[in-house]
C-alpha cells in the first residue's frame, strides 16, 4: 500500500484500444489517473496491448475481452485483488470486470461496466437488443453497495443511458430515442437507488447544468452543434461522497485525432490518512 492518501480513477469508452493506443498514452501521461477503466476495448485478452501500459506504471491489469467486440479492462498502478467478472444475460458478452483495491488503509470494490447500447428501435418486441439492454440492466440490481470485504465501492462506465433532462442536448427530442427513453432512464435511477448507489458527477455538478460525455461521429461539426449526451458514469457508495475533491470530464479529448466518440470522465478522492 503507497504512503499517498488520495485516489484518481478515470473511466472512458475507448471504441477500440488497439486502435488508439496512442490516445490512451497521451491520456494517462497528461492527467496520470490511478485507475483506468475502459470499456469497449475489442479484443481478446491475449491482444490486449499490456506492455506499454505497464512501462508507464499501471503494472495491474484486469481484463475481460472478446474479439472484436464489447470487452473491458481496468488498468492500475495499486495492486488488484478479488478479481472477477460476471457474466449477464447468459450470452458470453464481456461487459464487466471488478476488483479490489486498498489504500490509505481503506478496501474500495470496483466495478466496470459496458450496458449494451440497445439498437435503434425503443421496443423490445420487435428489437433483440433493446429487449437484452433491458433485461441486463434487470439483472445488475445484484450489484449493490453492500459492505462485505470493503469499505466503499465504486461503479463505473459506459452505461448507455442519459437518465436526467440535462443529460441530453434535447429531452423532448430524444424521448423516443434510445438511451434516453422512459423505460431505460427510469430503470436506470431505479436500479441505482435501491443498490445503494449515489451519481457522484451529479453531485459535483448540479442536475440544473448540461452535463455529456459522448458526441456522435455523425455530426459534421460536433463541438459547434454540441448536441451530447451523458452516458458514461461514476457512481460510488455514500461515504465517497465528501472525500471527492475534483470531478472532470475532458470534453477536449472528443477533438483529439482519431478520436472516440466518448471522453474520459475523471474523479479525485482524498481519502485521509
Amino acid at each position: 500500500m503507497r504512503a499517498s492518501s488520495t485516489l484518481t480513477v478515470a473511466t472512458w469508452n475507448i471504441n477500440s484500444v488497439r486502435l488508439r493506443q496512442g490516445l490512451l498514452e497521451r491520456f494517462v501521461l497528461e492527467h496520470e489517473p490511478d485507475i483506468v477503466c475502459l470499456q469497449e476495448t475489442k479484443c481478446q485478452n491475449g491482444q490486449f496491448p499490456a506492455a506499454p501500459f505497464r512501462k508507464l506504471g499501471y503494472e495491474h491489469i484486469a481484463l475481460n475481452g472478446q474479439k472484436g467486440y464489447h470487452g473491458v479492462a481496468t488498468l492500475s498502478r495499486l495492486p488488484l485483488a478479488q478479481i472477477q467478472c460476471r457474466s449477464f444475460c447468459g450470452i458470453g458478452d464481456s461487459r464487466h470486470v471488478e476488483c479490489v483495491v486498498e489504500i490509505a488503509g481503506r478496501r474500495i470494490r470496483l466495478h466496470n461496466f459496458y450496458v449494451p447500447a440497445g439498437g435503434d428501435e425503443p421496443d423490445r418486441d420487435v428489437n433483440p437488443k433493446f429487449a437484452h439492454k433491458l433485461d441486463f440492466l434487470e439483472e445488475m440490481r445484484c450489484v449493490t453497495t453492500d459492505a462485505g470485504t470493503h469499505d466503499a465501492a465504486l461503479l463505473v462506465g459506459d452505461l448507455n443511458i442519459a437518465p436526467l433532462e440535462n443529460d441530453v442536448w434535447s429531452h423532448r427530442q430524444l424521448l423516443k430515442v434510445v438511451s434516453h427513453t422512459p423505460v431505460e432512464t427510469e430503470t436506470l435511477e431505479d436500479l441505482r437507488r435501491k443498490a445503494g448507489w449515489t451519481d457522484l458527477m451529479r453531485t459535483r455538478i448540479p442536475p440544473e447544468e448540461k452535463l455529456y460525455t459522448w458526441w456522435s461521429y455523425r455530426a459534421r461539426d460536433w463541438q459547434a452543434s454540441n448536441r451530447g449526451r451523458r452516458l458514461d458514469h461514476i457512481w460510488g457508495t455514500p461515504n465517497l461522497v465528501s472525500p471527492m475533491s475534483d470531478l472532470r470530464v475532458l470534453t477536449q479529448a472528443r477533438g483529439w485525432p482519431k478520436p472516440s466518440d466518448h471522453v474520459p470522465v475523471i474523479a479525485r478522492f482524498a481519502l485521509g490518512a
